[in-house]
């Protein structure tokens, strides 16, 4: 029915109508024989089905980029949920990362408190080492005092008992000073 009306609206619209004087349905108006070679283009195209074979590939066409959509939606979506993963996961990584300078700042803390504890034990002890040999120094330093005292006294006193003693007197004094070497020896 459609093909008829449109055969009939091109027939009766022709602008051929209005030719010079000659009559519009003959071979010789090129008007007409270009209006029948187009009604037979047309008819050819029907015929061949042409219109629905151009429906059907813009349908095809229309499925395939509805499919290409869905697809890139659905690896929207994947790459949606792949970027909230990774998220969570460099959030936790944060997390662990914040945990791990916190315990080694506490760490550290410690350590230096160790270090400072340990520096004024080591203080201490090589306070108490010098003390010590200040002690032992000042110890060694009164028995040399005492003792070259104690030469220069016997010395002296030597001396002075040599002039004033005879030489009975001199052993007897050297058999006491033996008699007591040997008291404190023993």
């Amino acid at each position: 029915m459609n093909r008829i009306a449109l055969i009939a609206g091109l027939v009766l619209a022709s602008p051929a109508l209005a030719a010079e004087g000659e009559p519009f349905f003959t071979l010789r108006s090129t008007e007409f024989v270009v209006s029948i070679a187009f009604l037979l283009f047309i008819g050819l195209l029907f015929y061949f089905k042409v219109p629905s074979l151009i429906g059907g590939l813009l349908d095809k066409r229309a499925v395939g980029i509805k499919s290409e959509l869905d697809a890139a939606r659905a690896l929207h979506d994947e790459a949606r949920s792949i970027l909230a993963s990774y998220e969570r996961k460099q959030k936790e990584v944060q997390e662990q990362a914040d945990k791990i300078v916190e315990t080694a700042k506490r760490e550290a803390m410690a350590a230096a408190e160790q270090a400072k504890a340990d520096l004024k034990a080591s203080i201490k002890r090589r306070l108490a080492a010098a003390e010590d040999q200040i002690a032992s120094a000042e110890a060694s330093a009164i028995r040399e005092v005492r003792d070259r005292a104690v030469s220069v006294a016997v010395a002296a006193a030597g001396d002075v008992i040599a002039k004033q003693m005879s030489a009975a007197d001199k052993n007897g004094l050297i058999d006491a000073a033996i008699g007591e070497v040997e008291k404190r020896l023993h």
